[in-house]
């Protein structure tokens, strides 16, 4: 149920009425957009006294909210959400952020490396796998808390934060120190005791949809770390499983509209996982930010002939100079900048 109110309220005046609601066993949630002041409720509602509501001469109407999703929903929070990563990186202003860099933390140099050429290129955070989630089990897996602190090391020599995959909840404390945003892998994105825990702390999570995902089951993931209090989420598209078999996912750019339209949070897209394939990255780049993406993230490798994971689809240093050109172009076209 989300509660309207009436142009010039108070704070003080929704306070009050928070604090009345909230003796019906609901939370009270007020929401103090640019043009509108809502209250949305989370929990069972049904006995809220709707009546007695609509004789507060401060509120406006009442809409019930009909999909499971109640904190990541547009109708609770009109407004979009920016989340910001690090000190100044924001996802969701008039900027398309683009993270980029390896799947995955080889040594020192080569991350070091690879930071610094892709922030001389525009890149604004660094992406980077220290624990490696892989199909197989013989797959390399990482460097774990070593490609950690490597990342963290790139971070202090760039000025870029940084963005990494956790699988374990028992990682949680050691990231907080070395990295800047939670990613929460496909593989992981219904892994709903990973999500409780992230949801406590108030570092940004980037949340990627499963390969065999709905939006309302996506959408609902990002629920559980909403509900712990958590709302600096962004979320992150980047190829379903379909019949087609030519690339390793199929991008569903349909997907970054329709977020935008159910939800407040920020949406970005991953080129590079959807495809499976370099050469592909550019033009779904270009047709994630033409459809509104918020961000691109995007892997780049010094050497990916030799790269120890996901070598086919990372860029070269060129191509990805290349690349961001290209995307400056389309950013303007829609009116925003890299």
């Amino acid at each position: 149920m989300i509660i309207i109110m009436k142009s010039g309220t108070t704070r003080e005046h929704v306070a009050d009425l928070s604090t009345w609601l909230e003796k019906f066993n609901v939370q009270a949630k007020p929401i103090f957009g640019a043009d509108t002041i809502v209250v949305g409720l989370v929990g069972d509602t049904a006995s809220v006294d709707k009546d007695a509501l609509l004789r507060d001469p401060q509120v406006e109407n009442i809409i019930k909210v009909q999909e499971p999703f109640k904190l990541a929903n547009r109708k609770f929070h009109p407004d979009d959400t920016v989340v910001t990563i690090g000190d100044s990186v924001k996802i969701g202003g008039n900027k398309v952020v683009v993270m980029a860099g390896p799947c995955s933390v080889e040594s020192h140099d080569q991350i070091v490396d690879v930071a610094r050429h892709v922030k001389a290129e525009g890149a604004t955070v660094l992406r980077g796998g220290a624990w490696k989630p892989r199909s197989s089990p013989y797959s390399f897996q990482g460097l774990k808390a070593e490609g950690l602190d490597l990342l963290h090391e790139a971070s202090m020599d760039t000025g870029l934060p940084v963005v990494t995959e956790i699988t374990n909840p028992a990682h949680i404390d050691l990231f907080m120190e070395k990295c800047d945003c939670f990613q929460v892998g496909a593989r992981n994105m219904q892994n709903f005791e990973l999500l409780k825990e992230l949801g406590q702390t108030r570092k940004p999570v980037l949340l990627k949809r499963g390969f065999a995902n709905t939006i309302e089951e996506f959408l609902m993931s990002a629920e559980y770390l909403m509900a712990g209090g958590n709302n600096n989420v962004i979320l992150c598209e980047r190829g379903i499983r379909t019949y087609e078999t030519y690339t390793r996912n199929t991008l569903d750019i349909s997907a970054v509209p329709v977020l935008k339209r159910l939800s407040h949070l920020p949406v970005v897209v991953d080129p590079s996982h959807a495809a499976g394939i370099y050469w592909m990255v550019e033009p779904l780049a270009m047709s994630a930010i033409a459809a509104g993406a918020d961000g691109l993230i995007i892997e780049v490798h010094n050497d990916p002939a030799h790269a120890m994971s996901d070598g086919a689809q990372s860029l070269t240093y060129h191509s990805f100079a290349e690349t961001m050109g290209k995307l400056r172009s389309i950013a303007a076209a829609v009116g925003k900048e890299i």
